[in-house]
């Protein structure tokens, strides 16, 4: 049973996993692959919207993707962008990347090799997922204006999507936990999370929500909840 407390607890997170950016012009929109197709769609938009003149989708297939996206992740992103009207030349597809840090990379690679100048990235994920993206970029991609984006939902109709209350607060709360571990690992930049998160983020890991948790770093993200 999800109690009261609990709701209370998982909105903390998510509004603490948004970042709160304004969209703005920017060399190009990388789009982070997932189970969401609304990553493509937002992407669209902000295409449509003169956000960026050229779209990038990373992002192979995963357990949770594979029967849903069996050409990939970044290829069926790609489908929906031309289904949408967004003309072929304006995409580029990244069809590797395994996680984040290899979506960041390979995507930097790909517009390398294609002669892009980037100065900006329109970054396009999940919406618990957009802090984590973020840092991410930072510590990969030093130098360039990183500027976070994802599809303009509430909690609730997050949860809507999805259709498994118990999934959507599971994988926020393994999301806080990566952002509390990956920085010492060298995986993304250090930001501070506040007390009431961390507090949240601990009742909800004691109350079981822990089926996207990283299985040996349950001890490094509560030592890192003390310093």
């Amino acid at each position: 049973m999800i109690t009261t407390q609990d709701w209370a607890d998982t909105r903390l997170i998510w509004d603490y996993h948004q970042m709160g950016h304004a969209p703005r012009p920017c060399s190009v929109a990388i789009g982070l692959g997932s189970h969401d197709l609304g990553v493509a769609e937002t992407a669209v938009d902000l295409y449509n919207r003169g956000m960026a003149p050229l779209l990038v989708f990373t992002g192979a297939t995963s357990p949770t993707t594979r029967e849903r996206m069996p050409r990939g992740e970044a290829v069926h992103y790609r489908e929906r962008a031309l289904e949408l009207g967004v003309p072929s030349s304006a995409v580029l597809v990244e069809p590797r990347a395994r996680n984040t840090g290899e979506n960041i990379s390979f995507s930097r690679e790909l517009l390398r090799e294609a002669g892009v100048d980037v100065s900006s990235v329109l970054l396009i994920s999940k919406p618990y997922e957009e802090r984590r993206a973020y840092a991410t970029a930072r510590k990969l991609w030093p130098g360039v204006r990183i500027i976070s984006a994802s599809s303009p939902m509430t909690l609730d109709e997050y949860v809507d999507s999805i259709g498994d209350p118990r999934l959507v607060i599971d994988m926020l709360v393994g999301a806080l936990q990566r952002l509390l571990v990956y920085p010492e690992q060298g995986f993304m930049i250090s930001q501070q999370v506040p007390r009431d998160v961390v507090e949240a983020y601990e009742r909800l890991r004691q109350r079981g929500f822990t089926s996207r948790l990283l299985p040996d770093a349950t001890g490094q993200a509560r030592s890192q909840m003390r310093r």
